[in-house]
């Protein structure tokens, strides 16, 4: 998915990021004006020239642009590969010195594929290490686990990570 001169682009922000940057433009953040922003993102002519994959947001991924072409489409049309975000946020991790673990191993075989059928590529799953508190032991076991999972789940449906 990687060549020279071409990055993946990170566009994979929840409904609230992507709200804090419509508000910083006097936007509300609604469901119409999240789909202006992204496709001005998607469909920017020469965007594949420097971009080889994109990660969406679920919401993203489902979406059609104003002139009806789905997002995925408009990427794949310029030879980017879309991702998908799959893990479901962040969680306070038990017995840890107030570290975190990513939820979203429950169900996710199902949403791979459909993630697939709505044409993702490829996943991304977050993984956070508390290096000032940490990383415990259990964090760090807590991790691997999470990663090696996720991983095994993408991969038995069709997705690269």
């Amino acid at each position: 998915m990687a060549s020279p001169g071409r990055g993946l682009l990170a566009m994979d922000e929840s409904n609230a990021t992507v709200g804090k940057r419509l508000d910083s433009i006097g936007l509300e953040n609604n469901e119409t004006n999240r789909k202006a922003y992204r496709e001005m993102l998607v469909s920017t002519k020469g965007l594949g020239q420097y971009i080889s994959g994109a990660i969406l947001f679920e919401e993203t991924l489902y979406q059609s642009g104003n002139n009806g072409r789905k997002m995925v489409d408009m990427l794949t049309e310029q030879g980017i590969v879309p991702g998908i975000k799959v893990d479901k946020g962040l969680a306070p991790l038990a017995n840890s010195n107030g570290e975190q673990w990513a939820q979203g191993l429950d169900g996710l075989d199902k949403r791979c594929a459909e993630y697939y059928k709505a044409g993702a590529r490829f996943a991304k799953w977050r993984s956070v290490v508390s290096i000032p508190n940490g990383p415990s032991t259990i964090a760090v076991r807590e991790s691997a686990y999470g990663l090696a999972r996720y991983a095994a789940t993408c991969q038995c449906k069709g997705m690269q990570i």
